[in-house]
Parts: C-alpha cells; sequence; structure tokens
C-alpha cells in the first residue's frame, strides 16, 4: 500500500498510487493553449532561483489526516512532508538518514541506547510559537503513553523515555538497542504542544487538528482541504531555512486516469509523478510541445497480490505457491507496463543494501500450479472452477481507481488463473474507501492488488510481524514465530553486515511462505514542467526538499 509509517511503507500502498501531478497555475502558466514557448532561451536565463508561483500536484486518490502518528497511506504523508518537519531525513542516494531537517545533530552511544538530539535555532510553528524541546518530548511521549492506538507503536517499542536537557536538545533512552531507530523512529513529524497539550492521548487519533487546521513547522502553511477536489498549502514566510519559493501547491485530486492524463495534455496539471508506463509514450509525444520533461527511475517499492489469510483459500503455504506459479508476471511487465519494471521474489527493493536475491522462485508454470493444487485437495467441478470439500476456488480480488496498471492488473490475473481452475473476479474501488477495507478489525477483502511504499530502513517488521496483525500494517493476518524471532533479533544488531545476513534470512523465509504474490519493481516516471528547477529525483520521496523547487520564467 504505498500506507505510512515514516519512514516506510506508508502504505503507498503505494497508496503509491500517489499519483500526483505538480503543476504552474495561475499567474504566468505556460503555454496553457498547448504550444510551446517561443522562446526557450529565456527559460533558462535565470541562474538564481527567483520566487513566486504556483503548483498543482494532482494525485488519484485523497488523503485521510495529517498526523504522522496516525496516517497510513502515501498521500497523507506526501501533505505531513509539506505542513510537518521531522527530526531527521533520508539522503537521496543510500537512504541513509541526514540532519536537514529540524536536528542539528544526532549523536548515537556507543552502545546504542542513547541518542542526544540538538535542534537548529529559530524553527518556529506556523502559528509563530517556537518549536523547542518541549514539543519533541511531547510528540514522542503520545507513542508511548498506554492509551495510543496509532498504527506506528511498534516503532517506539525499544524506547524507555524522551527527557529534555535544555530548550535545544532532547535525550532519547533506549531499552535495548533499535537498529532503525535512528533512520525510521527519529523521521516523525513534531507537533506543536501548546496546541494539543490537553488533548487526551485516546482522542488524540481523531481530533480536528489532523484534518481541520494542522499546524507544523515544515515550508508551507495548510489552506484549506475540500475532500475529493483539492489540498492547498501556501509559503511559510518564517521557515527556519528560508521562504520556499513558490507561493502555494495546490494537490489537485483526480481519480480517473484519463482525466488526469487530458489534464496533462492541457497543462491544467504539469507536473505528474507516476505516470502510468501505458502512457509514457503519450506524454513523450506531446511533452515538448508543452513544455514537459520526464525523469523515470526505479521506485523505492514493489506491487504484489495479497490474499486474505484468515481466509480457508489462502492459508495453505502450497497453494499460495502455486497462485504464484499460476501468474505470469513477465506479461505483465511486458504488457501493462510496457516493461518498465523487474519481476520481484522477495519483499525488499534492489536499491536496498540489504536486499537478498538469493531466495527461492516460484516462476510461471501453470502445469505445476495444477499439480500443487491437486495436491492440496482442489479438484475441478463440473464448471472446470476448483472445489474442496463442497467449497470453490472463488474469490474476489479489489484494487483501486484511478491506478490503470493495477486495474489491467486484476483482469489479467482473473484470465490467468481461470487457466488453473481459479475464479478471480476484479473489483475496482475508490482509493480511500479500499484503505477503510484494510483498516484493523475491518479486513474487509479476499485478496487485493496494491503496492507497498517502501521505507529507508530494510525491516520487515511493520509489515510481516505477527505483532502487526491486531492493530499495524500486517493487515492479511500473515504469521510465522520463528521468522518473528529474526525481525527481532535483526533489530538489535549494530554490525550492518551482520543485519543484513539476518535480514537476508527473513527475506529467504518470505520468499518461501508466499505471504504475497510479489509482482514486481515498478520503474516510475516522473513529467514536469521544463521550467521547474531545484527538483531532485529521491526514489522514496516525491516531496524531497519542496522548499528549493521554483519556476524558472
Amino acid at each position: 500500500m504505498t500506507m505510512r509509517k515514516p519512514a516506510w511503507l506508508f502504505l503507498s500502498m503505494m497508496l503509491v498510487l500517489s499519483l500526483f501531478l505538480a503543476a504552474c497555475s495561475g499567474g504566468d502558466k505556460t503555454a496553457t493553449d498547448g504550444k510551446k514557448q517561443e522562446d526557450d532561451d529565456k527559460v533558462s536565463e535565470n541562474t538564481e532561483p527567483v520566487d513566486g508561483g504556483d503548483l498543482i500536484m494532482g494525485y488519484s486518490g485523497s488523503p485521510t489526516l495529517f498526523n504522522s502518528l496516525y496516517s497510513d497511506d502515501q498521500i497523507s504523508a506526501d501533505v505531513e512532508d509539506l505542513i510537518f518537519e521531522g527530526l531527521v531525513g533520508s539522503n537521496k542516494e543510500d537512504f541513509t538518514p541526514n540532519t536537514d531537517e529540524l536536528a542539528e545533530s544526532v549523536d548515537e552511544s556507543e552502545d546504542g541506547l542513547t541518542y542526544t538530539v540538538k535542534l537548529r535555532e529559530g524553527i518556529k510553528f506556523h502559528d509563530g510559537e517556537d518549536l523547542t524541546a518541549d514539543d519533541v518530548v511531547f510528540t514522542y511521549n503520545i507513542p508511548l503513553n498506554k492509551d495510543y492506538d496509532g498504527i506506528s507503536k511498534s516503532y517506539f517499542e525499544a524506547l524507555e523515555s524522551v527527557e529534555k536537557v535544555d530548550d535545544l536538545t532532547v535525550k532519547f533512552n533506549m531499552k535495548r538497542v533499535d537498529a532503525q531507530f535512528h533512520t525510521v523512529g527519529l523521521s516523525f513529524k513534531i507537533l506543536p504542544e501548546h496546541i494539543l497539550k490537553d488533548v487526551p492521548v485516546s482522542e488524540l487519533g481523531e481530533h480536528e487538528f489532523n484534518t481541520k487546521n494542522p499546524i507544523g513547522s515544515g515550508p508551507f502553511k495548510f489552506v484549506e482541504w475540500k475532500d475529493g477536489e483539492y489540498l492547498k498549502v501556501e509559503a511559510f514566510e518564517e521557515y527556519y531555512q528560508g521562504r520556499p519559493h513558490l507561493d502555494t501547491i495546490t494537490l489537485k485530486f483526480v481519480p480517473d486516469a484519463n482525466a488526469m492524463l487530458t489534464q496533462l495534455q492541457n497543462r491544467d496539471i504539469d507536473f505528474w509523478a507516476g505516470v502510468p508506463p501505458s502512457d509514457i509514450e503519450t506524454v513523450k509525444s506531446f511533452q515538448d510541445n508543452i513544455g514537459i520533461k520526464i525523469e523515470e527511475g526505479l521506485a523505492l517499492q514493489y506491487n504484489y497480490l495479497a490474499g486474505n489469510l484468515r481466509n480457508d483459500l489462502f492459508k495453505d503455504k502450497e497453494v499460495r505457491q502455486a497462485i504464484t506459479h499460476a501468474i505470469d508476471r513477465e506479461t505483465i511487465i511486458n504488457e501493462i507496463v510496457e516493461g518498465h519494471g523487474e519481476v520481484a521474489h522477495t519483499p525488499e527493493s534492489p536499491l536496498s543494501w540489504a536486499y537478498n536475491e538469493d531466495v527461492p522462485h516460484f516462476d510461471y508454470d501453470p502445469e505445476k500450479a495444477k499439480k500443487m493444487l491437486a495436491e492440496a485437495g482442489w479438484k475441478p467441478g463440473s464448471d472446470g472452477i476448483l472445489e474442496k470439500d463442497g467449497k470453490k476456488f472463488s474469490f474476489e480480488i479489489k484494487t483501486n481507481q484511478g491506478n490503470k496498471a493495477r486495474e489491467d492488473i486484476v483482469v489479467l490475473l482473473q484470465e490467468q488463473l481461470k487457466e488453473v481452475g481459479i475464479e478471480a473476479k476484479p473489483k475496482v474501488v475508490e482509493f480511500s474507501s479500499l484503505v477503510a477495507d484494510l483498516d484493523p478489525g475491518v479486513w474487509n477483502f479476499d485478496a487485493i492488488v496494491l503496492g507497498w511504499s517502501l521505507g529507508t530502513d530494510p525491516d520487515p517488521s511493520g509489515i510481516y510481524h505477527t505483532k502487526e496483525i491486531e492493530n499495524g500494517l500486517n493487515f492479511n493476518g500473515y504469521s510465522n514465530p520463528d521468522l518473528d524471532k529474526l525481525m527481532d533479533q535483526q533489530l538489535q544488531e549494530k554490525d550492518q553486515e551482520k543485519r543484513k545476513e539476518l535480514i537476508g534470512q527473513i527475506q529467504a523465509g518470505l520468499a518461501e511462505d508466499q505471504p504475497y504474490t510479489f509482482l514486481y519493481y515498478p520503474i516510475e516516471f516522473r513529467a514536469m514542467p521544463t521550467e521547474l528547477e531545484g527538483y531532485e529525483f529521491h526514489a522514496k520521496n516525491v516531496m524531497y526538499k519542496p522548499h528549493q523547487w521554483w519556476l524558472n520564467k
């Protein structure tokens, strides 16, 4: 699910689905009549950033709320990246933590049990109040509270306490070593104590602050959110790294992918991160006429088919392996995403330092799939659909509206699975509705096709650990106690090579168990205005350093 957990998944579910477009609008919009700007040389005359201009960013779905301790989707996370900041960010080259955000420095003790964070001076919230160590302590005490019911609780299990040293210094005391804490734990967005201190933690997840008036210290201030239509933010004049160059950014919600393409072509939206591979050649055909450029790179994510393991159809590991054998992932890549992807065999990106390519493979082999299903007791019925104990092997596959690749994938899966006697019925639903179906305790699905937008730390616990079933992101109910132990162990390993070996064992175990059919690692295409400067391609985060973006007109 491109979902959200600082750093790593945030259900992009892909929620990756963040079909987000940024566009120039208002003022001097470039080439609104569809014609290329006559004097290209003038576009590149400026070498120094200039202030002004508006950017429209299109998404195929809507956000849910703006509080990183509670949100679980990538669209909400992108909005949070505009409005709030965490203590640390991540480098775009190797995803290691940096101090480009609120922390001036982070000192980790030799035993890994203490982190001392020094804040920058002069940081203000959008209402003019200073951001200090008190706000950091307040924020991190929320997930330590017994009444906290957010999905990110596991990221703080190793944290014993957080204390103020002085107005700009905070100390984090750990119960045990937690290898992901520096990268993930310190990336949660800092909340204003002076606004939220009297709100009971048990009520904080539903508080109107999260949707009506979020106030952070990020480069942009919240202006308005009209659900299903748009969300607007404006430059924060007192941002501690200097006023952003853009005046405003508007997120425009366009659930229909064809409508999104039309709006790009008309320059109603000029920046599209997540252009479907099937539309790339179309975009290339008109990009010069409307002043668009395209960047591409392997995304830090994978797409998958996941069955609800509470359903008897999917409880047998051999059956899950057979389903993967029945799926021609090369055809998915070649025919649906135009060759722009790599077959996935494990739930980690090849971009990660912990990626293990030596894992079990279940390649396309429908005859083997049929044999495995027969051995598991599934026999063809009179209509050709497999049956066992009077139950048909029939289920519904949901995916999100607006993601053309996924909409096509569920149809192709229907065809491929039918060849081995499985009836898979596609159902395309609105994104926020699909996210709600996956909420803890709801789990209203047979199977889904979505994607995980991965984080900068390769810890797989947030999705696959048994403890994440009840209130976390392990929505399909996968459990393997042996892998649970390895997941706990790798988090306490400070030596990266030793940790990589442990994570590699976990990846091999997950590949063997097939809790998901790992479909492919996508290549992401981002179409943007030729006049957009200061933009840096980050495989994880499209909203990378937005205060540096400017329009060279």
